[in-house]
């Protein structure tokens, strides 16, 4: 029988500023009984990143710009709210009444450049996405290699909407020390014929999966580790998110919106 587990860290803090979130992974699975082995596949919310990495901004200060006056009227969003969105974005993608859809500094294509107001202290005050969460990723990992010596995988997730899909699902923003993909392009199924287009994005069902135990609201669960993977979890050292954007030419859906 083939099995893998979710575990999710419960007794998790509130984090601050410059927290440590590898030391604190650490500590706490200790405490939790919860050993870190190789292979383990850890996944974390990007908000504990963007609060330890200082990336919150407040709407006090923000000085609307003209193009940020006219967005906010076709979507009747605040022009402040609508400013620290242009303020992370490379591209508008679509603007209407419904949404605000863009690709970010990253390259993360997302609704308001994937800002957030959920679970942050302060009425005016939204989570920006971490400035480079591949980075975020790899420094969480040597971390804990560090002081495990453990060699684990780290995934960086965020909740994202879908096309022609009701309902959100949790997506990798940011990886390090895993393939993003398990290709099964060239093998054969059980009837020999061969796969052309099975290549699977498997950071991002990693992320789904860990997403049932964290949660959206007061489960204060951001930190999941996942265990048994190791047929499905290819090590790799120079690992990016960057892999899982497409190109427009790529883009089956280039011409829907």
């Amino acid at each position: 029988m083939k099995t893998f587990t979710v575990n999710a860290l419960e007794d998790f803090p509130l984090i601050e500023s410059e927290n440590d979130i590898g030391r604190m992974i650490v500590k706490i699975s200790r405490k939790e009984g919860l050993k870190l082995e190789d292979g383990d596949v850890i996944v974390i919310a990007q908000k504990i990143f963007s609060k330890a990495e200082k990336r919150i901004a407040g709407l006090k200060d923000v000085v609307p710009s003209e193009k940020a006056e006219i967005i906010a009227k076709t979507i009747g969003k605040s022009r402040k709210f609508v400013e620290l969105v242009l303020r992370e974005t490379k591209n508008i993608v679509k603007v209407s009444k419904e949404v605000l859809l863009v690709e970010d500094k990253r390259g993360l294509v997302c609704i308001n450049a994937g800002i957030d107001k959920s679970n942050v202290k302060g009425r005016d005050n939204f989570t920006l996405l971490p400035e480079n969460p591949d980075e975020s990723a790899r420094k969480c990992r040597v971390t804990i290699k560090k002081l495990t010596s453990k060699n684990v995988a780290v995934i960086i997730c965020d909740t994202y909407s879908r096309p022609f899909r009701r309902g959100q699902v949790n997506f990798a923003i940011g990886a390090s020390g895993i393939n993003p993909f398990k290709d099964y392009r060239g093998k054969k199924d059980l009837f020999g014929q061969t796969l052309k287009v099975k290549n699977v994005a498997v950071v991002d069902e990693i992320a789904a999966a860990a997403e049932l135990l964290m949660g959206q609201a007061t489960e204060a669960r951001p930190v999941v580790i996942i265990k048994g993977l190791n047929d499905v979890v290819d090590v790799h050292e120079k690992s990016s998110i960057n892999e899982l954007y497409i190109s427009k030419e790529e883009d089956l859906f280039k011409d829907t919106l």
